[in-house]
This record gives C-alpha cells, sequence and structure tokens, in this order.
C-alpha cells in the first residue's frame, strides 16, 4: 500500500506526459489561429490608409509553407506590388471606412489585391468582373446591375457594398474568416459539401485540411502574404506609396444625358483617370434616365459644376434609338445618315452581324461639335474678351462643347498626378513642344508650378 502511494504520482505525472504529447500532435496544424489583436495608442491618428489598415487587422495569421511562397513571390515582384498599391490609393479610404462602420476585419481591404490586383476593368475567364471579382450570377443576387449600358460589378461604390454584405453572410454562415474566404472563392456550397465529405470521413473540417482546387488552396495564403508585406513592407525592401487618411473621391447625380469624354473634360481630368472612378459604364455616353453615381474626386467636384454651369448647350453627341425588331443595319444607318461601318463601330457590333440585335442603338450625331466653355482653371488673357464672349451663343445653337483648349489660353498650374505626357494629350501638343515652351530638360513637374502652354498670345 505504501508502494502504491509513492508510485501513484509518478503515475499520474507520466499519464498527464503522454496527454499533454496527444495534445500537442492534434493541435500541430498547417496554420496558427494567434491573437492578432494589440495595443494601439488611440491618442494618435494613423499617419496614412496603411497605418490604419494595420490597425484594424482581426483575422487569424496563417502560417504554412504556402504563404512562405507567396510572400516571397510578391516579395520578389516590387514594381507589380507598388503598380497595385497605386491604383488601390483611390479607392482605400473608401473602403476602409465601409469595412469600419460595419466592424469588419480591415485584411479585407486587401482582398483586391488577390481578386483583381485593384483594376476595376479585370475580366476573368469565369466572366467575374471588377475590384472584386463577382460573376454574373452572384453580382445579380447582390442587384449589381448589368445592362447593355452598364455593369455595376465594375463600380467601385456599389461593388463594394455588394462585397461587403457578402462577405458578412459568409462569416455568419460558416462562423471562421478562412472557410468564409474560401467561400468567396470557391462557393459557399461548394465548401460545405467538402467540409461534410471530410467529416463522413471522420477528417478534420478546417480550411488547411479540406480537398480544395489549387486557386482555392491558394488564396488565403495569398491574402496572408499581402497582409505581411502590407504589415512590415521595410522587412520585404517593399515601399508603399503614399495615401493619406482622407477620402479620394465623392459621388454626385446629375440629371443630364452626358458623354463620358466630355464630364471628364468638364472635371479637368484626364479620361483615363475619370474611368478609373468610374469604369461602370459600357457606353460613351451616361444617361440621365438612370440617375447616374459619377464619382469624382473631392478637389474636382467644385470645378465640375462650375464649368457645367458655364455650359447650356447639349452635353451629349449621341442620339439613342430603338430600332424595330430584326431591323437592318443598313437601313438604320440610311435613315440615320451615316455609314454602316459608323453605326458597327459606335455600337461594338461584329461585321457579320447584319440586323439589330438589341433593344438599343447609339447614332453618332451628324453635327461636329460646335460650341465652347471655358474651363474653370483655364486664364483667358484680358486683351481678348471677345474669344470668351462666343462660347455661350455657340451653346445656344445646340452643338455638344468643344472642349478642346483654345489658343487664348496661356499658363497651367501643375497639380498632382500630371504629366508632361498628360498635359501634352490635353493641350493637343506634344512633349518637345512643352519642354522647349518652358525650357524644361527633365520630365520633373512640381506642384503649384506653372507651365507655358501653346497658343496665339503665350507671353515669355
Amino acid at each position: 500500500m505504501k508502494i502504491l502511494r509513492l508510485l501513484l504520482p509518478l503515475i499520474l505525472v507520466v499519464l498527464a506526459g503522454c496527454a499533454t504529447r496527444h495534445q500537442t500532435a492534434d493541435q500541430r496544424q498547417a496554420y496558427v489561429a494567434e491573437d492578432t489583436s494589440r495595443t494601439v495608442d488611440l491618442t494618435h491618428p494613423p499617419r496614412d490608409m496603411w497605418d490604419r489598415i494595420r490597425r484594424g487587422f482581426a483575422i487569424p495569421n496563417l502560417r504554412n509553407e504556402r504563404v512562405d511562397y507567396w510572400t516571397d513571390y510578391y516579395a520578389s515582384h516590387p514594381q507589380s506590388v507598388l503598380l497595385m498599391s497605386q491604383r488601390a490609393g483611390k479607392y482605400l479610404y473608401y473602403i476602409v471606412d465601409e469595412l469600419n462602420r460595419r466592424g469588419l476585419p480591415t485584411e479585407l481591404a486587401l482582398l483586391p489585391f488577390v481578386e483583381s490586383a485593384y483594376n476595376p476593368n479585370a475580366l476573368s475567364r469565369s466572366q467575374a468582373s471588377g475590384l472584386w471579382q463577382f460573376i454574373p450570377s452572384t453580382g445579380q443576387h447582390y442587384k449589381l446591375e448589368q445592362d447593355w449600358w452598364r455593369d455595376q460589378r465594375r463600380d467601385p461604390v456599389a461593388s463594394t457594398q455588394a462585397a461587403l454584405d457578402y462577405l458578412s453572410y459568409l462569416y455568419d454562415f460558416q462562423g471562421d474568416w478562412y472557410l468564409a474566404l474560401a467561400s468567396y472563392n470557391w462557393g459557399e456550397g461548394a465548401v460545405k459539401r467538402a467540409m461534410e465529405k471530410a467529416a463522413e470521413a471522420g477528417k478534420p473540417t478546417g480550411y488547411t485540411a479540406l480537398d480544395m482546387p489549387d486557386e482555392t488552396r491558394n488564396y488565403v495564403p495569398k491574402l496572408q502574404a499581402i497582409k505581411n508585406i502590407i504589415a512590415r513592407p521595410d522587412k520585404f525592401g517593399i515601399t508603399l506609396p503614399n495615401v493619406s487618411n482622407a477620402p479620394y473621391f465623392t459621388t454626385v447625380h446629375k440629371s443630364r444625358d452626358m458623354d463620358i469624354a466630355v464630364a471628364a473634360a468638364l472635371a479637368e481630368m484626364p479620361l483615363e483617370d475619370f474611368q478609373a472612378l468610374n469604369p461602370s459604364y459600357n457606353r460613351p455616353v451616361i444617361l440621365a434616365a438612370h440617375n447616374p453615381a459619377l464619382h469624382l474626386p473631392l478637389d474636382k467636384v467644385g470645378v465640375f459644376n462650375e464649368n457645367l454651369e458655364s455650359y447650356t448647350g447639349r452635353l451629349s453627341s449621341w442620339q439613342v434609338v430603338h430600332p424595330k425588331k430584326g431591323q437592318t443595319l443598313a437601313s438604320i444607318a440610311k435613315a440615320h445618315g451615316i455609314t454602316l461601318d459608323q453605326l458597327r463601330q459606335a455600337n461594338k457590333l461584329g461585321a457579320r452581324q447584319t440586323r439589330a440585335t438589341t433593344a438599343t442603338l447609339l447614332i453618332p450625331a451628324r453635327e461636329t461639335p460646335a460650341g465652347g466653355i471655358m474651363l474653370a482653371s483655364y486664364q483667358a488673357p484680358s486683351a481678348a474678351p471677345a474669344a470668351t464672349a462666343t462660347a455661350p451663343a455657340q451653346a445656344r445653337r445646340g452643338g455638344a462643347p468643344d472642349l478642346r483648349p483654345k489658343p487664348s489660353i496661356r499658363t497651367h498650374t501643375i497639380r498632382q498626378g500630371d504629366t508632361l505626357y498628360s498635359l501634352a494629350r490635353r493641350y493637343n501638343t506634344s512633349v518637345d513642344a512643352l519642354r522647349k515652351l518652358n525650357n524644361l530638360k527633365g520630365s520633373s513637374l512640381s506642384t503649384g508650378q506653372r507651365l507655358r502652354v501653346p497658343g496665339t498670345e503665350v507671353q515669355g
């Protein structure tokens, strides 16, 4: 009995050790669901958007060989990371603001890096489109309009709202962010079936243990890799662009038909920059009947409204027609005084198509654009008042606005994002001409710098 009392503690120690070793083996998983929360000094506001994103990390870190592979991959392509980050800069504040409002992890703001490389025009082989890569059916389920005129899967605001609705639903459905993200990529039904199959076989049902396609198996590791780089860019030799913790764009609604090119000119933006914020439109004209939402940089809203108010003529150079069912394209073109090629080109129709198959077609205006406006940032010389006085009269004759720079323009004040190339395109000149006119040897421009641009009354 005395011997048994002496052996009992020893037996208990051995059993405890076995239990510990067994528990450790069971917990030896491919990821560590560690607590990513940490003390945040709320007395100081975030330095920039990247800092704000880091403060909101809340998804457990994933650690495995795939994460290491993708972290090394992105770190070895710094230019690609920089390009994606520059694209993201236009949208990050809005997305993170929505995540904070909903109480969601800010890692989700990094998901478009994986989905679309933050390109709103990205289109996959499965026809997934936009920043968040919605396939047509899921987009329709979340009320993203997709028709001849526009595809809201590409709209940064509408698609973000839909994506966060969907991700919130998936998290509530799965109760686990890894499984929710896998469901976003593969489909909730597919993930559920994979979990049921694993459970029936007596296998673990966690994300890393499921039998999944390679794309889904790499999906969360890619997101974790981007998170690793954003968390410590200096560790990987990555330079992130400056993205301030302030809104980049806002939304305005207009009740007049307007060409996209005209809207960009009224906002005094390069067309490609305007389209980056408004990529959902499929046609060159935005219809007032759709109550269009135009996304504009905050510093462009005032100048857009000012320019729009100063012009009272036509803002669209297109006519909308509704052909009869089966009507020939040739007869439509003839009736509107344009060539068959012009009709096909305007509506992106193939050369073999001979009859109208859609309920709507666009017809280029017969009249070439006439009239003009003096854009708010342009400076007309005081010696030539007659040049600006003719614009309203021409506008009242019904022509679309001629937004090309007039010879009376003398200077341009450099704004953030301006380059010699973009200015040459804007002022219908060449980079060499701008260099010669301003005695420039290189291509560097400084915000606030004043450049002379070609014109009949340029003064040196």
